[in-house]
């Protein structure tokens, strides 16, 4: 516990001096980050027997640098202007993307299968794609504020629920993917979230003049609650599936880059989405 209280502390320390810096910085920290993701994604599967094309994955965290340098206003989530340059951009690499993964399957004559491919797509989606939506939040306006509200969706909910589950946790919620999660840990993760966010929202109007009514802060805790934890346990069922215990093993006590960031995966598009529909 005392190795995993100093690691996560220093991690944050770090996090925090990065979003601090501005949003290129947000941009490239998440481009390097996705890049071990990838890596570890890809890992784990291999280890289960399969044959990912690491290169593709790698080669599909390069938009992630293009988005940490786009001008927001052009950005593709953000205008859903599909003739945009942005958008043009990257949807002409996803098609290259496709064509290049299928000349692998026919070129390579039979060195990877169709299950190969998928699963190395399945991995940029899970890992590239989410974790885009770090620097497309970050690149919304008060997106030096929003980008927060990610971060506390996860860690909140990650932190609450595990000393509710430790303390008072005895109904087991999943125990074939994660043996150790209860369902009063999962409430209580959700219950932390909403307070959690709720005293960020008050802090956030009182300081920063951020003029959003508290409710829309409640509403997003309960949201990021659930989806932080449906994240966890996403990465829990893939670990289950490969047999391992962790990604990796990059921060003591904590394990590898997407054992940390795997609730980040599903609170980054949830905060996303519900500012440009609802804020």
């Amino acid at each position: 516990m005392k190795i995993r209280i100093i690691s996560a502390a220093a991690a944050i320390a770090v996090l925090a001096a990065v979003i601090c810096l501005g949003r290129e910085a947000v941009g490239i920290a998440v481009f390097i980050i996705a890049l071990a993701g990838i890596n570890e994604f890809y890992g784990a599967l291999h280890k289960g027997g399969y044959k990912p094309v690491w290169t593709a994955g790698y080669l599909s965290c390069l938009p992630l640098l293009y988005l940490a340098f786009a001008d927001g206003k052009t950005d593709i989530m953000h205008s859903f202007d599909p003739s945009s340059l942005a958008a043009l951009v990257i949807l002409l690499f996803i098609f290259l993307l496709f064509v290049a993964l299928f000349g692998v399957i026919i070129f390579t004559v039979g060195r990877y299968s169709p299950i190969d491919i998928s699963i190395t797509l399945f991995g940029i989606f899970y890992v590239v794609f989410l974790f885009s939506f770090v620097t497309l939040t970050r690149n919304l306006e008060k997106g030096y504020l929003y980008i927060w509200l990610i971060l506390i969706g996860a860690c909140a909910t990650d932190t609450f629920a595990y000393f509710t589950g430790v303390s008072i946790g005895r109904t087991k919620i999943l125990p074939v993917i994660s043996p150790k999660k209860s369902l009063e840990g999962s409430i209580g993760g959700i219950i932390g979230c909403i307070a959690v966010m709720a005293v960020f929202g008050l802090y956030a109007d009182l300081y920063f003049g951020f003029g959003i009514p508290l409710y829309h802060f409640i509403i997003l805790g309960g949201i990021c609650g659930v989806v932080s934890q449906l994240g966890d346990w996403s990465a829990s069922a893939v670990k289950r599936f490969a047999n391992i215990k962790d990604f990796g093993c990059i921060m003591p006590g904590h394990g590898g880059v997407l054992d940390r960031i795997d609730s980040i995966l599903f609170t980054a598009p949830a905060v996303y989405f519900y500012i440009n529909l609802f804020l």
